[in-house]
């Protein structure tokens, strides 16, 4: 559409500075669906390293994907416990295995068209549109563009999307503006500046942004 145009040139120019602060990252899709979808699970209210931990202790327990599925629900939530939210994410997990078949399985959906794919990954107990587009992105290099915590505050301030937009909302719209070949690069690095400058208090005289950047000018201007 026309009016994208404008929005689009500013999401490159993002996109360049972004790339000359934190390099630019290739996606290598792993092309394993479940076990994304349940890395992702476990990512909720956790940090990477004990979600790690959670994940590496659930699969040496149980080696396969129907092991956890019928396990005891305690025998789960004790192995991912130190991912926290255990006694939610466990049966969440369980829950979710439950409604892949037998065996589990998520391989279709490399072949599936987009909204196929996002409506039954949504349909899964738990999973909204950030798990589903991690999913579809990380194991299959879709165009998609996960909005975590960091890229919702770092997107709200640059002005990619209305101040009280939803995450959903969010999603679809950097996702429209960014170029798909740009997709996972934009998000990594998104990620990468909420963690090291634009946190919750930010770093605005520092950042290589603050020149396209509606809120880091205000902030700067009325500092």
């Amino acid at each position: 559409m026309e009016w994208t145009r404008p929005r689009k040139r500013r999401v490159r120019a993002i996109r360049d500075r972004l790339r000359e602060t934190y390099g630019r990252p290739v996606n290598r899709p792993h092309g394993h669906p479940i076990a994304e979808l349940v890395r992702t699970v476990l990512s909720q209210n956790t940090s990477d390293t004990n979600r790690d931990v959670a994940y590496e202790r659930l699969r040496a327990r149980f080696p396969t994907w129907e092991e956890v599925r019928d396990a005891p629900p305690g025998d789960v939530i004790d192995a991912i416990r130190p991912g926290g939210l255990a006694n939610t994410k466990a049966p969440r997990i369980q829950a979710i295995l439950a409604q892949l078949g037998d065996p589990p399985d998520l391989d279709w959906l490399a072949d599936a068209p987009r909204e196929e794919a996002l409506a039954f990954l949504t349909g899964l107990p738990g999973v909204g549109p950030k798990t589903a587009a991690c999913v579809l992105i990380f194991s299959f290099g879709c165009h998609e563009i996960p909005v975590d915590t960091h890229v919702y505050r770092v997107g709200k301030r640059l002005g990619l999307f209305r101040e009280r937009a939803s995450f959903a909302e969010a999603h679809d719209e950097i996702r429209r503006m960014v170029d798909p070949e740009d997709g996972y690069e934009v998000h990594i690095n998104l990620i990468r500046h909420g963690r090291a400058l634009c946190r919750p208090t930010p770093r605005c005289p520092e950042c290589p942004l603050r020149r396209l950047c509606p809120y880091g000018r205000a902030r700067l201007g009325a500092g």
